[in-house]
């Protein structure tokens, strides 16, 4: 496909916060987008109210917006936290956010779900959190596949996570290798943050040109300083440019700081008009 025909989404959970999330929605209708994402919209409860997930659905279903990414909970994430997968204390939380999570996603046609692995234990070695976040993403996809869903695993940059120990492609696909492996699933896939990515150095365009058949999601921002497209150091024509032109076909998340009001952050990106 050409550039035209990528397809955007806006994170509503760090785009357009300047507004309540549940008039978000419909922000991101006004700005020409019909699809979003969200991480986990219910602060640190697994289990939310039904009455606060109606609230939400309705929201979107109002706006006209797919949700297209959600994520399983991740903790305080203002406060560090960076996802409960591979941490012991945390794990029976994670299993209890597992179907509330996939009940919200079958409900709005979500169809990618990413769990991020949470930070280093002190006192606990790096192969038993291993070992812990491969049984449970083993048991989330199991339970994402039953609405055709694809649990995603996302690394991230060690300058904003110093204790996130999946901080690179290779680390990424190395656990999803084992997720596959020994827990005999296949809906387990790459998001490709290139934002991240680029911020620990890789070459963008090699890990697009080696591994895009993988990713199952991609979300962008500019490097270093997390705003739109144009405002930092990547040249997003040529790097969407190469994403349009790969295997991958899904959205690409807009998961950005805006420098400026959300509304006007959109001007600067390749193929949206």
């Amino acid at each position: 496909m050409s550039l035209s025909d990528l397809k955007y989404d806006v994170n509503l959970s760090i785009v357009f916060t300047e507004l309540p999330l549940l008039e978000r929605p419909a922000a991101a209708a006004a700005a020409g987008f019909d699809a979003v994402e969200l991480w986990w919209p219910f602060d640190t409860n697994p289990v939310p109210d039904d009455q606060d997930v109606d609230a939400l659905v309705k929201a979107l279903e109002s706006a006209g917006t797919q949700l297209v990414g959600l994520n399983f909970i991740a903790g305080d994430m203002p406060g560090g936290d960076r996802g409960w997968l591979s941490r012991p204390a945390d794990s029976a939380g994670f299993l209890a956010n597992i179907e509330a999570t996939v009940a919200l996603a079958e409900r709005t046609g979500t169809r990618v779900l990413n769990a991020l692995y949470g930070n280093r234990v002190p006192g606990v070695p790096a192969r038993e959190q291993e070992d812990l976040a491969v049984d449970n993403l083993a048991i989330a996809a199991r339970a994402a596949a039953r609405i055709g869903a694809t649990v995603v695993v996302e690394a991230l940059n060690s300058y904003e996570s110093p204790d996130y120990p999946i901080v690179s492609t290779e680390a990424a696909l190395a656990l999803i290798d084992r997720v596959r492996t020994e827990g005999g699933v296949d809906n387990v896939a790459f998001l490709a943050d290139l934002y991240h990515l680029g911020r620990m150095g890789e070459d963008l365009h090699q890990v697009i040109a080696e591994h895009a058949d993988r990713f199952g999601h991609v979300q962008i921002a500019d490097i270093p300083g997390r705003g739109q497209p144009g405002t930092g150091e990547l040249d997003f024509t040529g790097l969407l440019g190469a994403l349009a032109a790969s295997p991958y076909q899904g959205h690409v998340g807009l998961e950005y700081k805006p420098q400026g009001p959300s509304a006007a952050s959109f001007t600067g990106l390749p193929g949206h008009s």
